[in-house]
């Protein structure tokens, strides 16, 4: 892992983005459709991706990390935001300029099942890449490419011929990290890349990431729901709520010192292996459920479920920003003047 210690803004950032909102529109009629609201499922994300570290995006399911990990590739294209890759404002770029700048950024897809096509053979699934930006050559230098990458990822090179069907779950998901290498790319968006798998086979994945990490210095996005898996492979993490980020901080600063009552509950909810601390130490129930995200709250999104609100919090969003050591976050309570 990066020693990376930038906070979430500043040069010689790899990846920046600033703003990110990706609404998806709410139609009502049939013949003649008109828009009558919008799914806001990222709404303002703001954070940079420094070369050589894992940045770890958590939260629950369905708020936002997937859409916004698929908006910074351009794999859907925001609503509003800028989203800058090596210098590069991709938002502004289409066709065969974007096609280009795909070579250096990769996704690793969450269902091993789903993300491969079950006609193809591995070979064709693994070279496809290749093919499509032209890459290595003649038929048989693409071969030997895709014997090398499969070599790398931990199978067997003489698997080419086979189809997906043939491979258990932690076999095809080293095929789709196999194919997102194949083009080089210096930074891959890793969806969840463990969550079907079973836990022995997780941490196999897991540890296969970091080797290639250091090995090809690939910079991470690693989103997932595990904050255990996050706190082993993360340098930084960034808690994500109903679209936007709540909180962002080093890896170890966050996990000793969680500010937002939101990370603090998800914290409480992982298990310690101590007996002792783990009867001891008190959990976090949020009541409620996740708003809508078609229908958010006014003011602070965490406002309806936060045991800490405050009047000012149903009223006006709070700022994200740096609370010294680039630890970032998006809470009332910190704020002079209204600390609760």
């Amino acid at each position: 892992m990066s020693t990376q210690t930038n906070g979430s803004q500043g040069s010689g950032a790899l990846v920046e983005v600033k703003g990110l909102k990706m609404h998806f529109p709410i139609s009502k009629g049939v013949i003649f459709q008109r828009q009558v609201g919008a799914i806001k499922a990222v709404d303002g994300v703001t954070f940079s991706l420094y070369p050589g570290e894992t940045l770890g995006l958590v939260g629950e399911s369905g708020c936002g990390k997937s859409t916004t990990g698929r908006a910074i590739l351009q794999l859907y294209r925001p609503t509003d935001g800028s989203v800058v890759f090596e210098g590069k404002e991709l938002t502004e770029i289409k066709g065969e300029e974007l096609r280009k700048m795909r070579r250096s950024m990769q996704m690793i897809f969450q269902d091993p099942y789903a993300s491969l096509n079950p006609r193809m053979t591995v070979g064709s699934i693994v070279s496809e890449p290749l093919e499509v930006h032209g890459i290595g050559g003649s038929r048989k230098e693409r071969q030997k490419r895709v014997q090398e990458l499969l070599k790398t990822v931990g199978l067997n090179p003489y698997f080419v011929n086979r189809y997906p069907h043939e491979f258990s779950g932690g076999q095809r998901q080293r095929i789709g990290v196999a194919r997102a290498l194949a083009v080089n790319p210096s930074f891959i968006v890793c969806d969840e890349p463990i969550s079907a798998l079973d836990v022995s086979i997780q941490a196999q994945i897991i540890n296969l990431l970091e080797d290639l990490q250091e090995e090809l210095n690939l910079t991470y996005l690693f989103i997932a729901h595990d904050l255990s898996v996050v706190r082993h492979i993360s340098d930084r993490i960034a808690v994500m709520y109903l679209g936007k980020i709540a909180e962002l901080a080093e890896r170890d600063e966050l996990y000793a010192n969680p500010m937002h009552p939101y990370t603090q509950a998800l914290l409480s909810a992982v298990p310690i292996p101590d007996p002792v601390i783990e009867n001891e130490r008190k959990r976090i129930i949020l009541e409620g459920d996740v708003p809508s995200p078609a229908n958010p709250p006014q003011g602070c999104n965490f406002c309806t479920r936060c045991p800490r609100v405050m009047d000012v919090c149903r009223e006006k969003e709070p700022e994200f920003k740096d609370h010294g050591n680039g630890h970032y976050v998006a809470c009332w309570l910190y704020e002079e003047g209204h600390e609760g």
